[in-house]
This record gives C-alpha cells, structure tokens and sequence, in this order.
C-alpha cells in the first residue's frame, strides 16, 4: 500500500482526541480507541459476571475472555492464546514473571540487565541477588550508543540464565535486533525476555518469528484501556511457579500467573484494538486475513510517523544549543516518534510547563529509566524533555510544537 494515512479516518476513531490538545504524551499513555471502549462497554452492561459458570451470561463472559486472548495473540502472533498473560501493567507483569522463576534460579546464576531499559525490567531483577544470583548491566556501546552483541558476549558464560532487554529505549528510539539478540543468547544457553512496551504502538509485532521467551507491553499505551499483555512460550509457562492458590496446578496456563483472574473487559477490549488495526488496514485497501491486517496497518503507522520523526528532528538539527538523545536521524525507519532533547542551559521542566499555554501535552524528567538518564548525565535541570508521537498525530501538530519551542526559548535570558 502506498496511500497516504486517511488522518480524519484515523481521529475518527479516537474520541478523545480534541482540536484544542495537541496529545505528545503518548509514551506515557495513548488515546485509547473507539472499538476498545466499545468491548469494554459491551463486557460491563452485558456480560458482567464471573467465567467459569455454566449459566448463559457466564458462558458469554468466559467467551469474551477467550476472544480477548485469541485476538493479543493475533496481534503478537503467539502460536496459541494461552500463551497471552493479562496484568494491572507491564510493571506488575515483569515483577509476577520474576516471582514465578524464582525457584529455577540457584546460587551463583547470572541474570543480565540492560542500562537502556525502563525501571521495570531492571528493578524485579535485581531483587534476585538477595537469593545469591549475580546481576550484570549489559551497557550502551560508547561508540555507538546502542547495545551491541560484541558487549553483550563478554558479560555471558555458562551460568548466564536470562538476559533482559528493551526492545526500544522510551528515552533513545532505536529500534533493537531483538531477533539477533534472541538467536545469540539461545546459543549460549539463555532465555530472552523483551520490554516492548515504547514498541508496541509503533510496528507489528511477531514473536515466533523472532523467537522471543518473553514479552511485555502495557495496553494503555497501545491505544487500550490501563491494561497490560505478556507474552511466554508454552512450555516456558508451563513451567513457571503459579502465583494462584495451591490447587491452581503448573498445567493450569496461564490462569496460574493471573492471580484473582484478570480484568476481564480489558482483556476483551484487545479485540476492539485488532479490529481498528485490520479496519485501518481495510480502509487503505489491504486485504487478507486478521493478523495479515495487522501488519498492513503497522506499515501504514510507520511510514506516518516516519515523516513525524523526520519533521521534528529536522527542526532540532537547526538548534545549535539543542542536544538529541539517541540517533539523531532515521535510518530506514530504526527509530520510532519518541524523541527526547535537552537544551543548553534551559531547565527542561520550565519549557514542558510553558507548553500548557499553548495547548500541547509534554512531559520532562527521566521517564522511569533513571539508570539511563543518569548514565548519560542528562538528570540536571529537569532531566530531559521528551517528545512522543503516535500516527494519529500530524506533521501540522510537529510545526505547532516547533513554534511554540521557538516562542518559549526566545525568552529565555541569554
């Protein structure tokens, strides 16, 4: 498809979006969209129940349930729905994930942790080491600044039991080989588990072709309700300690990880996600089944935020008193619409508070990766602000935001 994004299809479907916000926030939770919140709705009115009965409208939740499952399947393409885990956030995800391989850690096992990453798959990590497991920080190459295998491969031996990773930084943009990642330490005799959370919005996700473990993503933040999905392997699963009560057995997946069951509309409402993703797509003119939908539409969101992400960048390579954190151009769409900067000698909080009066919702500070934004030494003066975009934002709201920059620093005492 080569067609232009339809922009007032696509606000069409977001009804909280309003002429008078310009929403730049999006890393930290996105508009949640029509078909999601119209699950939701027909779950509490109509089906509102606990599963498990035999009675009509518990069998239609239990429905809504398995139909939840089948479509974060779909959008992951997950070789099964049971291989999808519903939580409050990705936060509490990774933490229950941890909790639930505990006991297949012993003495002297190594975990390995990333500097890229969001506080969330660090934090649970670390908390291993009071059981005797060694954590390492895989770090950014100081050449590159990204992560690199040639780093990677000094930290690893055979003790190595996990390896934890970012797919994209909320605070770099670039996109990680997560598939090259997966290969290398499956051959050196780790599992992989991936913090896609600042990825998910942007491209299509495919974790049987990557051969990914793990895999985490807050709903919220992927136009769906506060909610959050992880994918595991199968077998992995099966194998991890329940979190439920005792008679919940290791077989019983992936119930076991879902201790007072999940919300149950949440998990519905991802079928309200699908099915605007595969109408997106249909709208363009793509045609195919639902999960081939599903990548037509993330085709057609990249090359939308790819012109956001040039657009802005673009402007920020005219400031000479500017500093781009991460990759200062996009290479062949490497780098999604999340974009953080800091000014010389500008306290990045005051700029981000001086963008309320124009109607703009922005955001400073270090994002919860606050191991990142100190490594870079970025956490003075509000730490950083950051610019985050979705397709449903305009190249009109970038000159918008650009004027409104050139405003509020133009009044800053030289």
């Amino acid at each position: 498809m080569t067609r232009p994004l339809d922009m007032a299809h696509v606000h069409a479907q977001f009804p909280g979006l309003r002429d008078d916000w310009v929403f730049f926030d999006n890393a930290g939770g996105s508009q949640i969209v029509r078909p999601a919140v119209d699950r939701m709705v027909e779950f509490l009115y109509q089906r509102n129940v606990q599963t498990g009965g035999s009675y009509a409208v518990s069998q239609a939740a239990s429905e809504a349930l398995i139909t939840g499952r089948q479509a974060a399947a779909t959008l992951v393409n997950a070789a099964r729905p049971e291989e999808i885990v519903f939580g409050a956030s990705t936060t509490v995800l990774m933490q229950n994930l941890c909790a639930a391989m505990r006991s297949q850690f012993s003495e002297g096992d190594e975990v390995i942790v990333t500097m890229a990453d969001h506080e969330s798959n660090i934090g649970p990590w670390m908390r291993l080491q009071e059981f005797g497991v060694t954590l390492k920080f895989w770090p950014l190459n100081a050449e590159t600044g990204d992560l690199q295998l040639s780093d990677l491969a000094s930290l690893m031996t055979d003790r190595t039991r996990l390896v934890c990773v970012t797919h994209v930084s909320n605070i770099l943009g670039k996109v990680h080989p997560v598939a090259e990642f997966a290969r290398f330490i499956h051959d050196h005799g780790a599992l992989i588990c991936v913090d896609a959370v600042a990825y998910a919005p942007h491209r299509a996700i495919d974790v049987q072709a990557w051969d990914i473990d793990y895999y985490a993503f807050s709903l919220y933040k992927s136009y769906g309700p506060h909610g959050a999905m992880m994918y595991g392997k199968y077998d992995l699963l099966a194998e991890l300690d329940g979190l439920y009560h005792y008679f919940y057995g290791k077989d019983k997946v992936p119930g076991k990880l879902e201790p007072g069951n999940p919300s149950y509309e949440v998990a519905f409402s991802v079928d309200g996600i699908v099915e605007y993703l595969t109408g997106l797509a249909r709208h363009h003119g793509a045609t195919g089944d639902r999960r081939a939908l599903v990548v037509a539409a993330y085709d057609l969101i990249t090359r939308q935020e790819d012109m956001l992400t040039d657009r802005l960048l673009g402007w920020l390579a005219t400031r000479d008193d500017c500093h781009v954190v991460g990759d200062t151009v996009n290479v062949n769409s490497t780098r999604v619409p999340t974009i953080a900067f800091k000014f010389d000698g500008v306290n990045s909080g005051d700029v981000a508070r001086a963008m309320d009066d124009f109607g703009i919702a922005m955001r400073f500070g270090d994002f919860h990766s606050r191991r990142l934004v100190e490594e870079l030494g970025l956490d003075h003066d509000g730490g950083v602000l950051r610019v985050s975009m979705v397709h449903y934002n305009t190249v009109e709201q970038v000159d918008r935001l650009t004027d409104a920059l050139t405003q509020i620093l133009a009044k800053v005492p030289a």
